[in-house]
């Protein structure tokens, strides 16, 4: 019911201090900058308009340490609330502003009252966010996306839904991403030989990795006996 006061964390300025909070920080920072970077590429998508990452990353992460000098918690960009802001007709810095403003007054002006909200009201609202802010049609387009892609975003969300975990399942999700990624790269490999003037010939075209080394090797004859072996990697 007051302002937030500059403070210093009163904790021992240790390296094994920054040891404890590692782990938890890294986290923290990871989900809190996919969920901006999710919500900034949504955003542009509903507006038709760009934006620049960077200045947003940059922004959050001043905004989250000047924050906890002042006894707040870090935060990120929040995906319901700023689909239905844009879905509300909201389309400038203004919008935004408006919304931190206003829940600062509820909480200073008005936070007697919002404490006799009922739990079960708040419940409602968040379903309905919930429910405004969930693209039903990618249920449908689950059938004509990559299979790959389908069940990244499937592993994803019952990930999240299963450890309440936002972290765990980014995590399971970029794992699987990567997956992938790299066996897709790895079906874009290929090698030929050719032999002019006792000169063995591989050309190599493609990634040259773990997943295709296998191919790399099969492909060379280690048994013929030749003068001279190029290895063509341009």
């Amino acid at each position: 019911n007051a302002l937030p006061s500059l403070l210093v964390p009163n904790v021992p300025f240790t390296l094994e201090t920054l040891w404890i909070i590692l782990p938890t920080s890294i986290a923290v920072a990871a989900v809190g900058l996919l969920e901006s970077l999710l919500t900034a590429s949504i955003v542009d998508l509903m507006t038709d308009t760009g934006s620049d990452k960077n200045r947003e990353s940059i922004g959050q992460g001043i905004a989250n340490i000047a924050s906890g000098f002042f006894g707040g918690m870090a935060g990120c960009a929040m995906i319901g609330q700023s689909v239905i802001n844009v879905k509300s007709g909201g389309r400038t810095r203004l919008s935004t502003f408006a919304a931190g403003a206003i829940l600062l007054f509820m909480l200073l002006v008005l936070g007697d009252w919002v404490g006799l909200i009922p739990m079960p009201a708040l419940v409602a609202i968040m379903i309905m966010v919930s429910i405004g802010t969930f693209n039903w049609s990618s249920l449908r387009d689950l059938v004509h996306h990559p299979r790959r892609s389908s069940i990244v975003m499937l592993a994803t969300v019952l990930t999240v839904v299963g450890t309440h975990n936002l972290a765990l399942g980014v995590g399971v999700g970029v794992l699987l991403s990567g997956i992938f990624f790299a066996w897709k790269v790895s079906q874009i490999f290929r090698v030929t030989s050719t032999l002019e003037n006792d000169v063995r010939t591989y050309r190599v075209e493609g990634q040259l990795f773990f997943a295709s080394a296998e191919d790399f090797l099969a492909a060379m004859n280690f048994e013929e006996q030749v003068p001279r072996v190029r290895l063509d990697l341009s």
